[in-house]
């Protein structure tokens, strides 16, 4: 059934009213606000919610960005609200994006504030974005709070491309070195195996490795595939789970050199997320519950909810955050500092500062750690199924002699 929404005036009193009803036609408006003592002012059908899907445009941080800032220069210039919404509708170039500033400008005209009108649409604006727009509407400085926000969406940006990054470079030399490895099976072994077949003669055992991991292969690759889809399959069940990914998101957090990457990353992003929040007038009670949602780890996300409980009981944040053992020392001492000395914001964004450099840091090492590391395994396989191969060759030449 459409959705019409409605501005009424009140007959006796001349109060204009807003509203929204699930009708069949704009006729059966007017006859509700009839009977309802009502003068109808206009209707309109309610635009459909915007579904932004795998298969449509995707908007990405950097639209978001560039929209808030934008945003945030117009406000701060002194032009009107709708206004600002209507120009960034018409030159933002990300399609979804631009519908989505559509439906915003028309619960804007309808009477909804600027935060319940973006929270309508999650998969564009996250609860972060919408609690820190409340509290700039709050307080009357929606132009300094948008501008922070850009800011805050640039750099945890920054951080997610350069976790990211640390992981394309070995993605794609495992990628090469499996399909070197796979078309080494399937088209060279065999040729290899026809050639001792009519030779006739005893093989190595690491001949017959190699020539048994081809046959495997070839004849059971659908079973492989099978196997391999699976162990996915029952991986992401598990990690869809509570104790699953509590548990694996635990792992990944004390795995060697990735780990100390990952934990660095987790800081940066929890220190900058509730140092932004609390800076921008959110309570911390609110802060902590959102940064918790967008910790990207459940561990800290378990850190930090205990720390909301923690100081819904009259404690401290930092307490709690210790107990998880996932923040370092360093962090709990100047968070505690914070508290202490009512500069909790400014000490949270020192500290994003600081881990931000320290996941460069950890990045390089990754990097530089990795690259001999792939070097050594991709030649101990190549290498060892070459000479695997040769080795009845040199039987063959030695017999020959």
């Amino acid at each position: 059934m459409p959705r019409f929404e409605y501005t009424a005036r009140n007959a006796s009193s001349g109060q204009i009213q807003k509203g929204q009803l699930e009708v069949q036609s704009k006729d059966e408006v007017s006859a509700y606000l009839r009977k309802n003592r009502l003068i109808l002012v206009s209707v309109r059908e309610a635009p459909k919610q915007i579904q932004l899907s795998l298969g449509g445009t995707r908007i990405k941080t950097r639209d978001i960005v560039i929209f808030t800032r934008q945003f945030a220069t117009m406000i701060n210039s002194g032009l009107p609200l709708v206004q600002s919404l209507n120009i960034l509708a018409q030159q933002t170039e990300n399609k979804a994006l631009r519908e989505v500033t559509k439906a915003v400008v028309y619960d804007v005209e309808s009477g909804n504030t600027l935060a319940d009108s973006f929270s309508k649409h999650p998969k564009a604006f996250t609860g972060l974005y919408v609690n820190m727009v409340a509290a700039g509407e709050a307080g009357g400085i929606l132009d300094t709070i948008l501008l922070r926000l850009a800011t805050f969406l640039e750099k945890n940006d920054a951080l997610v491309r350069k976790v990211k990054g640390a992981m394309v470079y070995p993605g794609v030399i495992f990628s090469v070195a499996g399909i070197a490895i796979s078309v080494l099976l399937i088209f060279v072994i065999p040729t290899f195996e026809s050639m001792f077949a009519s030779a006739n003669m005893e093989l190595p055992l690491p001949t017959r490795v190699v020539i048994g991991l081809s046959q495997l292969l070839l004849g059971y690759w659908w079973a492989m595939l099978l196997a391999l889809g699976a162990a996915v399959f029952a991986v992401r069940s598990y990690y869809a789970t509570d104790p699953g990914r509590k548990q694996i998101d635990g792992m990944l957090l004390r795995a060697p050199v990735l780990g100390d990457l990952l934990r660095k990353s987790a800081v940066s992003r929890f220190t900058r997320t509730l140092g932004t929040l609390v800076s921008s007038g959110v309570s911390i009670l609110e802060g902590l519950e959102i940064t918790a949602k967008t910790a990207g780890n459940r561990v800290v996300h378990d850190a930090v909810m205990a720390s909301r409980h923690s100081i819904a009981g009259g404690e401290t944040i930092a307490a709690p955050l210790e107990r998880s053992a996932v923040f370092p020392p360093m962090v709990i001492s100047m968070i505690a500092v914070g508290e202490q000395t009512g500069g909790l914001d400014e000490m949270l964004s020192k500290i994003a500062d600081f881990y931000d450099e320290e996941v460069d840091v950890a990045v390089s090492a990754l990097l530089s750690l990795m690259e001999p590391v792939m070097i050594v395994v991709l030649g101990v396989i190549v290498g060892g199924m070459v000479i695997a191969m040769y080795l009845p060759i040199f039987d063959m030449m030695n017999a020959v002699q």
